[in-house]
C-alpha cells in the first residue's frame, strides 16, 4: 500500500506541476493587448490552473500522509476540472475555428472580415454594446503608436509580415480605399473611397483612426484568434500529461484499497 501511496503522490505532485503551464497559458492571454479591453474569457483558464494547483497538492498531501478521504475527494475533483478544461478547449476550438482573414496583394500583412469569423464571437466580443468600452479602451492602449516606432518608410510597412490583426484592422485605413501612406497611423487623399463602408470612417486623429470600422472589429477577432490558438497548443499537451497522470492515480488507489482489503482479510485468518 505504501509503494501505491508513493506513486500517487509522485503523480499528484507531476498534477502539480501541470498547473503551471495552464496558469501561465491564461495570464498570458489576459496581458495580450487585445484580451486586456476584452472581459469575456479573460480568465477562466487561469482560474482552471489554480483549482488544479489547489487540488494536486490536496492529493499530495493525502498520498503522503496515506489519508484515503482526500485521495477519493481529490480524484473527484480533478475528473471535474479536467472535464472542464477539455470543455474550455474544445467550445475555444470551435469558436476561433472561422478565420476572417485575407491576402491583400503586394502586401505582406493581411486585412480582415468581420463576416469571416463566428457569430458566437461577433455576437459577444464586439457587439454593438460592448464595443463602445473596447474601441476607448484601445484607442488608449500603445497598439498603434507602436506602429510609428517601428516602420518609417512605407515600404518597410507595406512588406512586414508582423503587423498584428488588431494593427491592421485599427491603426489604418483598408487597402482597398487607395489611401496615401505618409506613416502607419495618418493616411491622406483616397482615390476609391466607394470600395468599402470602412474608408468613410476612417480619421486621421489618433484617438480615432479606424477605431469605429467593421475591420477594427475584424482585426480584434483575429488577435483572439491567433492568441487562443497558441495557447492551445500548450493546454493540448497539457490535458493530455494531466489525463495520463489522472488515470495512473486511479489505477494506483485502486490497488492500494485492494492490498489494504486483501491485507485486512489477511489479519482476519490469522
Amino acid at each position: 500500500m505504501a509503494l501505491a501511496n508513493n506513486l500517487t503522490a509522485i503523480l499528484n505532485l507531476l498534477a502539480l506541476l501541470c498547473s503551471i503551464p495552464i496558469t501561465a497559458s491564461g495570464i498570458w492571454l489576459a496581458s495580450k493587448p487585445d484580451n486586456e479591453c476584452v472581459n469575456l474569457l479573460r480568465w477562466p483558464v487561469v482560474v482552471l490552473g489554480v483549482l488544479i494547483l489547489v487540488v494536486s497538492a490536496c492529493g499530495f498531501i493525502g498520498a503522503y500522509q496515506f489519508k484515503e478521504t482526500l485521495l477519493a475527494v481529490y480524484l473527484c475533483c480533478m475528473a471535474i476540472l479536467i472535464g472542464l478544461l477539455l470543455v474550455v478547449l474544445i467550445f475555444a476550438f470551435i469558436v476561433t475555428r472561422p478565420d476572417g482573414s485575407f491576402q491583400v496583394p503586394g502586401r505582406g500583412y493581411k486585412e480582415y472580415r468581420l463576416e469571416g469569423f463566428s457569430s458566437w464571437l461577433r455576437e459577444n466580443v464586439v457587439d454593438s454594446k460592448s464595443w463602445r468600452k473596447i474601441r476607448a479602451c484601445l484607442a488608449d492602449s500603445d497598439v498603434c503608436p507602436n506602429l510609428s516606432q517601428q516602420f518609417i518608410t512605407a515600404d518597410q510597412f507595406f512588406s512586414s509580415s508582423s503587423i498584428t490583426p488588431l494593427q491592421s484592422g485599427c491603426c489604418k485605413p483598408p487597402t482597398a480605399c487607395g489611401y496615401n501612406f505618409v506613416n502607419p497611423t495618418l493616411w491622406q487623399n483616397p482615390t476609391n473611397m466607394a470600395a468599402d463602408a470602412d474608408c468613410y470612417l476612417w480619421n486621421n486623429d489618433q484617438s480615432q483612426l479606424c477605431f469605429n470600422c467593421k475591420s477594427c472589429k475584424a482585426g480584434l477577432l483575429g488577435n483572439l484568434r491567433k492568441d487562443w490558438r497558441k495557447a492551445n497548443l500548450i493546454l493540448i499537451i497539457t490535458v493530455v500529461v494531466l489525463i495520463w497522470v489522472y488515470v495512473i492515480a486511479c489505477s494506483a488507489f485502486r490497488n492500494a484499497q485492494t492490498e489494504d482489503l486483501f491485507r485486512k482479510y489477511k489479519q482476519g485468518w490469522v
